[in-house]
């Protein structure tokens, strides 16, 4: 056929007599001026000009919007393409039915499509480079344009070509867009001035951009980058180079900051508080505040959605359209049409052609998910600005609570962290599922509507069967979360124990109960796994029913619809069907849960309610340091926030929420620092606590606060801070005269700042030095002097890294006495004015109460004329107070000197006396003990093991990796990219074969049968109308509905399957994790820090238990339905495995760069959200501390920082998670299209190329499901991983070389030891720790060891027990070498008491005998020896009474002498004493020593002796130096020898 631009076929083609525009090819000849003079210009600029132009403007982001109307450009412009898309189409169609080609009908759209892209791209340069004049090019080709069309128009018009021709509704289509985009850019040249006017517009960058460190760009790029998460890439390509960390992902803009989102609720907040408050009953709605605050963006989100749900339906339109045209082009192949001349296409004919079809299938799928992942992410950002907002308004409120709320247990602290960690999760989550709630039903009804359309009555069948099946979904919803809860409780029951279990392990191993520990948690995972085997069996049900349903329903309407109907089914009506049975499953299947979370929003709502109306603490503004200063308030502009960049957030979020300052009252008199008046306070109960208050603190001096315990001492410190609710009198404070010369050094403080030491000490999870200087500037002199007054400086340099070692919850725990003077050391570091100390000596002992005093008190602050108010038992301290008050039952007993009171009330001074005599004689028995060295060699012990250990938690690199020692960059990058498959295996392998087997074989039966039911409904509608009978039907609906009801029963069988599989695997890792662990070598406990362990027995083993399963079953089906869907379009037409070849390696890489920035992400997401939480659980602990610092603003903005943090965290999972989505949906797109070309072209079955179709579309549904599962699964066999990591462990050594049974029943029935060259290391690796220890110890001698710290003498003890190595020599008991007994033997057989007393919860019972060999008289014989007995029966069960964990509630020495009696249980002639009266008093240690000499006269006693007091009566002492026995007699010979190194000891210890 011969090509011609007006064709040849028509000798009038070329005639112009009838005058120029008269001709139609003319005139589309003229249609391709505007295009090539736009092409001709800005090729050019594009391409060459650039390089100059780039620099204009200094800004760090190529994303910079400045142009009006650029939206609308965008739009208008995506709208241009398509109608240029349709006129090509046209135009070929049209152009097909001629004789000859007609290149006028198309070349001018294509070149105008060309133009259009051009357009978009020029305009997105100038506009990024700042240089607006070279729009002009643009604006002459808009005019041009707009007038050839409509030069087109006219003719059309004039020649009478009807509204239904479709090239006249396109071509005035196309004067409207080019008419708007004059507009846009005439609206361009209004606004920015920059032609025709004198003075161009200046404009400045948005103040997010000008920030280098904001890198969350989705606010700011164009529609396209925005719709498709372009900008992204630089981020998901980075992280293949290195990790992303905090720094890569940058602050959030600052609309999405919680402060700006926290202004616009509370506003909205407050507004709706105004309008209930003249209503008494009414409270004010949060739902209404939320959605005035955050409606817009959810209304946005919604649109969206129904645009994606409507244009959802164009799928089983399309194809139903093309399957019917194929089957009509087939049955009407005879009969062609003959070819025109001239032909205009109406839009029914253009419509009809399959080509058509195809592409408007590809772009409605386009269109549909870009809509359906702008809805997502829309709503995402929104929940995580509410979240953000409703986390800055919890913790306002939390700082304003009333102390009497959180003393009274009205609000508790663990309500509050539940408010921050829950409810504010689950309204965020509501805030992204509440599109469906509206979006769902009209997705529902539509396609009921379509079905009813294509299938009549037979389709209602059907969709009644989902409706009627969906409830039984939303009942398993709820009991799946009903088994969730209970499993949750005996998970948390399970933890306890082996939390229990770990900090004992090392007397369950000594006493060898570690079997009867292990079953008592064996047991717990009983029943935890009986709930986990509900939780799996509704979670596999609810899998069964969403799979099962859509099969359930096609089959009742296809069978309905065969014996209903006279005609039979056609393959055009059974795909479109099928295709819209699967899209009404979705909205169903999501509705239940959708649901169940709107019915949790609306109780989270009720709570944050109660929350936010609680009482609050009075207002005492007056006593604030700020009063001078004046901040201006949030503005508001049009819904956005102006914040101030010159002041830190901090000011502004306090100057928007604290109301406005009364002056400061000044006071008459200068020396008075706080005056009380008549007060009467109250915890908020109305009753008074103390009453009649009427005192002075004086200015500058010390004053203490003394009485009995519960006199109200604290109370009145609290009350004069203002924490108590004042019933009736004031406090006020005094206003220092700043002119007074005498107040130069006070000048520079606050006037009426204050520090406070609660009683309680209270500490951040922060580092030592951060803790005491608490945000004040940093001193050395000043902070060096205050911890050598708290005599601080010991503990530090005993911490691994000083004082910048993390302390508090997740740091490191320390104990009483060093958190009470890092808490004082705080208070007197602050440099203000007055000091209040509540009870700062009560944990501390004596030497350092007085070093505190001396150096702390009286010389630090007196020295710098600080106010101190002190409350204290110590009575010895009264002589150093300039003014006393004393309190008794909540009123002030005296008030004055110390002289005052000797004249005035001789007898309150002569009781004082006595107390004080008494407080001497305590002092004097206390000097023997040292509670701090104590304290210190605790923490010591608690530091060291752990610093040894080198061993980084990282065992990220596999067994084969190790080999090669090439860290370089590739290596680690292909390490982070891999897919842990070893892994994989394992955890696949440990649920058994058998299941493995089991479950593979059912998915991929079920696959084949949901394959067969679709290829044999494609068969039984091809077979052509004359071959059809009645017995013919049968056949197929009979086999139809054999193969439903196969794939219903496979559906169950495969989900039970795998969360089967998932059980037993779980089952068997934790039964061999708790095993190995159990087992495992003393060792491996000191040098593996306990959160460790425990890490593994609970955030692991909750992810192997919950999460692993589902996400195993849903990669497996979304993997195996993608593979059959290809395999399917495949066998029907093989062309389409040509184009998967392309399609294949895109899809391999996105998963590729997915998979390894999903990770990071996620992980970053994780450990973000952490210390938010500890944020708000410390604030709420130390909100008296914080209120009386003044720091409420500090910790605002701290807490501002950790939420955006999160948010930061979290925005960028999701926007990932959006990138590949559009990218795996576009891929199936591409797919859809690719399989619809080949299928046309090469097809020649209309059944079958429905059934490609139909697979086609359900890709692009899976295809992202595929890699999100894979990248969750990645993250998830980690904790696998871990968990493997400690089951590769070496145990003990249980297996002796003697058998059990020739052990004698009573052995060691003498005591006799003897130790010979015994040489005692902790690993293989490590040196020695007893060197050649050679002794003999008669039966029933006392032995007495010692020697300084570090010298081998707790080895020696661990020995006897073989919990360490030995490697060398013997031990002999009774005649036995202990190293052939077996362990279990060995270790039942000798009793031991150690330093620190561990009592495990249960009876007291349990803890004496777990084992319940020994009758109840023998407990009570035993309980009598340790001098308990009377104390026992006084508790209610007597020997069942309960003991709480770790021993609580009895003091430490009671736990020792339990441990005493524990040590008698056991009738063994060896007892082992590990310094076992170190942490108890005196009293107890005499107790102790007496029953050691009474009751055990006749056994051999091993006392390691922490004070050598203790071990100079017994019979033999040996004395040890660096693990070599130094000296070995008596203590009397010993003693002899001058220079002697127990002399020594002796000497020093004195």
């Amino acid at each position: 056929m011969k090509v011609a631009f007006c064709g040849n076929d028509n000798a009038s083609a070329y005639d112009i007599s009838a005058g120029v525009l008269k001709n139609v090819c003319f005139v589309d000849a003229l249609n391709l001026v505007p295009h090539v003079f736009l092409l001709f210009i800005t090729f050019p600029i594009l391409f060459i000009g650039w390089g100059s132009q780039s620099s204009k403007v200094q800004i760090h982001h190529n994303t910079w919007l400045h142009f009006p109307g650029h939206n609308l450009r965008w739009i208008l412009t995506f709208t241009l393409l398509f109608v240029h898309v349709c006129e090509i189409a046209e135009g070929i169609v049209s152009d097909a039915q001629m004789k000859s080609r007609h290149l006028h009908l198309f070349l001018p759209a294509m070149m105008g499509f060309v133009a259009a892209t051009t357009a978009i791209v020029y305009y997105h340069n100038i506009e990024t480079s700042n240089f607006p004049k070279l729009l002009l090019a643009l604006f002459l080709y808009w005019i041009m344009a707009f007038v050839t069309k409509t030069i087109k128009l006219v003719r059309y018009c004039e020649d009478g070509v009807p509204l239904s021709q479709l090239r006249f509704c396109i071509t005035g289509i196309m004067v409207i867009l080019y008419g708007l985009l004059m507009a846009v850019e005439i609206n361009v040249i209004r606004v920015r001035r920059y032609v025709f006017f004198m003075n161009p517009q200046k404009v400045k960058p948005p103040e997010d951009l000008q920030d280098l460190g904001v890198r969350f760009l989705q606010p700011f790029v164009n529609l396209l980058s925005k719709a498709t998460y372009w900008w992204m890439n630089t981020l998901i390509i980075s992280a293949h180079k290195k990790p992303i960390d905090l720094k890569a992902i940058g602050k959030l803009p600052i609309a999405m900051r919680a402060l700006t989102n926290y202004v616009c609720l509370k506003e909205a907040y407050e507004e709706q508080k105004k309008k209930v408050a003249n209503q008494p009953n009414q409270i004010p709605s949060i739902w209404l505040a939320m959605y005035r605050a955050f409606g817009r963006p959810i209304l946005l989100s919604s649109t969206f959605r129904y645009l994606a749900d409507l244009l959802g339906f164009a799928g089983p339109l399309c194809i139903s359209g093309i399957v019917h045209s194929i089957q009509n082009s087939n049955q009407n192949a005879t009969n062609t049409t003959g070819k025109t001349s001239n032909s205009y296409l109406s839009s029914q004919d253009f419509l009809r052609n399959v080509y058509v079809l195809a592409v408007l299938l590809f772009l409605a799928l386009i269109l549909q998910r870009t809509f359906l992942q702008a809805s997502y992410y829309v709503t995402i950002e929104t929940g995580i600005n509410l979240r953000g907002a409703l986390l800055a308004m919890i913790y306002n409120k939390i700082l304003r609570l009333s102390t009497s709320n959180l003393s009274m247990g009205e609000m508790t602290l663990g309500q509050i962290n539940n408010l921050v960690a829950i409810e504010t999760n689950q309204l965020m989550w509501f805030l992204f599922l509440c599109p469906n709630l509206w979006a769902m039903p009209v997705q529902i009804i539509m396609g009921v509507i379509l079905l009813y359309n294509l299938l009549g009555v037979s389709a209602l069948i059907g969709a009644a069967v989902i409706v009627l099946l969906a409830p039984i979904q939303y009942f398993i919803a709820t009991k799946l979360a009903e088994a969730q809860k209970s499993t949750l409780d005996y998970s948390t029951e399970r933890l306890k124990k082996t939390n229990e279990i770990l900090k004992g392990i090392k007397l369950l191993k000594l006493y060898a109960w570690e079997h009867i520990f292990c079953t008592s948690v064996e047991e717990t995972r009983t029943k935890e796994l009986i709930s986990l085997k509900t939780f799996a069996l509704y979670t596999s049900l609810s899998i069964f029913m969403n799979a099962a349903i859509p099969i359930a329903a096609v089959l009742a309407t296809f069978v309905t619809y065969a014996y209903q109907n006279e005609t039979t089914l056609q393959p055009a009506q059974a795909f479109a069907s099928l295709s819209l049975f699967h899209i009404l499953v979705t909205p169903l299947f999501l509705l239940s849960t959708v649901v169940r979370f709107a019915v949790k929003a609306v109780i989270s709502v009720q709570k944050l309610n109660e929350f936010l109306i609680s009482d609050e603490i009075g207002d005492d503004s007056w006593r604030s340091a700020e009063s001078s200063v004046t901040y201006e308030s949030c503005k508001k502009h049009t819904g956005l926030v102006t914040i101030n960049r010159k002041q830190p957030l901090r000011h502004q979020l306090d100057s928007y929420e604290q109301p406005p300052r009364r002056q400061p009252r000044p006071f008459e008199i200068d020396d008075i620092a706080v005056k009380v008046t008549n007060g009467y306070f109250s915890w908020g109960s109305g009753l008074a606590t103390l009453s009649n208050i009427n005192i002075r603190i004086p200015t500058g001096q010390m004053t203490m606060i003394v009485g009995q315990v519960g006199c109200g001492k604290s109370s009145l410190l609290l009350a004069i801070l203002g924490e108590m609710q004042t019933l009736e009198g004031t406090v006020h404070w005094n206003n220092i005269n700043e002119t007074d010369p005498s107040c130069e050094a006070t000048r520079s403080r606050n006037r009426y700042s204050m520090a406070y030491a609660a009683q309680k000490p209270w500490l951040l999870n922060a580092t030592v030095e951060e803790n005491i200087i608490f945000g004040s500037p940093f001193n050395k002199q000043r902070y060096k002097a205050v911890t050598d007054a708290c005599s601080l400086q010991p503990d530090i340099d005993l911490l691994p890294f000083g004082d910048q070692t993390e302390i508090g919850e997740r740091g490191i725990n320390l104990s009483g006495g060093q958190r009470q003077r890092i808490c004082v050391a705080r208070a007197l570091y602050q440099n203000t004015n007055i000091v209040f100390l509540d009870d700062p000596f009560s944990a501390l002992d004596i030497h350092l109460s007085d070093h505190l005093m001396q150096e702390g008190i009286l010389k630090f602050l007196q020295e710098d004329k600080r106010t101190l108010i002190l409350v204290t038992h110590k009575l010895q301290y009264l002589p150093h107070a300039d003014w006393i008050i004393a309190m008794k039952d909540g009123y002030v007993l005296r008030e004055g000197t110390l002289k005052d009171i000797q004249t005035k009330d001789v007898e309150l001074y002569e009781h004082w006396k006595t107390l004080m005599n008494r407080q001497d004689q305590e002092l004097e028995k206390d000097l023997e003990t040292d509670q701090t060295t104590l304290e210190r060699k605790t923490l010591r012990r608690a530091m060291y093991p752990r610093e040894s250990k080198a061993q980084l938690e990282d065992e990220d690199e596999e067994e084969e990796e190790e080999e090669d020692d090439d860290d370089s960059m590739s290596t680690v990058m292909r390490l982070r990219t891999k897919m842990p498959w070893k892994t994989c295996w394992r955890y696949l392998t440990s649920g058994g074969f058998f299941l493995l087997f089991l479950m593979i074989f059912s998915k991929l039966l079920k696959h084949s049968v949901i394959v067969a039911i679709d290829y044999w409904l494609a068969r039984w509608t091809s077979v052509e109308n004359g071959n059809k009978t009645v017995n013919f039907t049968r056949y197929h609906v009979a086999v139809f509905s054999m193969l439903c009801g196969a794939g219903i029963v496979l559906c169950l069988i495969t989900s039970l399957t795998v969360e089967w599989m998932g059980l037993t695997a779980a089952k068997n890792l934790h039964h061999n994790l708790l095993n190995k662990i159990i087992l495992g070598p003393i060792r491996f406990f000191d040098t593996t820090p306990l959160g460790l362990i425990l890490n593994r027995f609970s955030a692991d083993t909750n992810i192997i238990d919950q999460h692993i399963p589902p996400t195993l079953e849903s990669l497996t089906r979304s993997t195996l339905l993608c593979l059959s869907a290809i395999g399917m379009i495949s066998y029907a037409t093989p062309w389409f495995l040509v184009a998967l070849v392309p399609l294949g390696v895109a899809f391999y890489f996105i998963q590729k760069y997915f998979r390894v920035a999903s990770k990071d992400l996620q992980e970053l997401d994780d450990s973000t959200q952490l210390p938010l939480l500890c944020h708000f659980s410390e604030t709420a602990e130390g909100l008296t501390t914080i209120r009386a610092f003044r720091h409420e603003a500090r910790f605002k903005q701290h807490m501002l920082e950790l939420t955006d943090t999160n948010n930061i965290a979290y925005l960028f999972l999701s926007a990932a998670n959006r990138w590949l989505e559009v990218r795996t949906d576009y891929l199936g797109a591409c797919i859809v299209l690719t399989a619809a070309v080949t299928s046309i072209t090469h097809g020649s079955d209309s059944g079958l190329l429905g059934l490609g179709l139909l697979y086609a579309l359900t890709i692009t549904n899976y295809l992202n499901w595929v890699v999100r599962n894979l990248a969750d699964l990645e993250v998830q066999m980690g904790a696998v991983k871990k968990v493997n990591s400690f089951l590769t462990m070496e145990s003990e050594n249980y297996e002796g070389t003697m058998d059990p049974s020739q052990v004698p029943k009573d052995w060691p029935q003498e005591g006799e030891i003897k130790i010979e060259d015994l040489c005692v290391r902790y690993e293989n690796n490590l040196k020695p720790v007893l060197k050649h220890v050679k002794a003999y110890i008669k039966p029933g001698q006392k032995v007495g060891i010692c020697g300084r710290t570090g010298s081998g003498k707790s080895s020696l003890s661990l020995a006897f027990f073989r919990m360490v190595d030995i490697f060398d020599g013997k031990i002999v008991i009774d005649g036995i070498d202990i190293c052939k007994l077996p362990l279990h033997t060995l270790r039942s057989r000798l009793s031991i008491i150690l330093q620190d007393p561990i009592l495990f919860s249960g009876s007291i019972r349990f803890n004496l005998d777990p084992e319940c060999k020994c009758t109840d008289d023998r407990l009570w014989e035993a309980l009598e020896i340790a001098q308990l007995k009377n104390m026992v029966k006084s508790l209610p069960g007597g020997l069942d009474a309960v003991v709480t964990e770790g021993g609580e509630n009895f003091s430490v020495g009671q736990r020792q002498l339990f441990c005493l009696a524990r040590a008698f249980v056991r009738k063994s002639s060896i007892l082992i004493m590990d310094e076992a009266t170190a942490s108890i008093d005196m009293a107890t240690e005499n107790i102790l020593q007496k029953v050691v000499m009474t009751a055990f006269v006749d056994r051999t006693v091993v006392t390691i002796a922490h004070r050598v007091s203790q071990i100079l009566d017994g019979d033999i002492v040996l004395v040890l130096s660096d693990g070599v026995l130094a000296e070995c007699d008596t203590a009397s010979n010993l003693l002899l020898k001058e220079d002697g190194l127990f002399t020594t000891l002796v000497k020093t210890n004195k």
